[in-house]
């Protein structure tokens, strides 16, 4: 059987993620990066949450989520706050200029998943993320 490396599932979603990150990258706001967005968007969705819980949400690994949390802690965009059940604890938030950006960011974000999903109908832009979904 021929290898064709055209027809192959990684090779694939590799073209597919870059042109993501492309317009990721030429899009977004305040130099924010794909992982930044993505622990600031959880942080957004969910709440406060512990840096352990944000990156199992995010798909980081402990120090990619430690590396990424340190970026926007330093810009102000993050911080740590005692867990009010166990002050023990520490739980990373947004502060009030994370959320501001967040706010700002999130329609961008948006019109990033629809300038990359931009060549599929309603219908199949539904069914890839589903399939990607379950791969995942």
């Amino acid at each position: 059987m021929r290898y064709r490396l055209d027809d192959q599932v990684g090779f694939v979603l590799r073209q597919a993620h870059q042109r993501h990150a492309a317009l990721f990258s030429s899009l977004m706001i305040e130099g924010l990066t794909a992982m930044q967005w993505a622990a600031m968007a959880k942080l957004a969705e969910v709440g406060a949450c512990s840096q352990n819980l944000l990156g199992r949400h995010t798909a980081m690994d402990a120090a990619t989520i430690k590396g990424v949390i340190d970026r926007l802690t330093a810009r102000g965009l993050v911080r740590a706050v005692a867990d009010a059940e166990d002050a023990r604890r520490r739980l990373i938030d947004l502060t009030p200029e994370g959320a501001e950006l967040c706010a700002r960011a999130a329609p961008l974000a948006h019109e990033i998943t629809a300038r990359t999903l931009a060549p599929l109908s309603e219908d199949e832009r539904e069914l890839l993320v589903a399939l990607l979904k379950r791969l995942g």
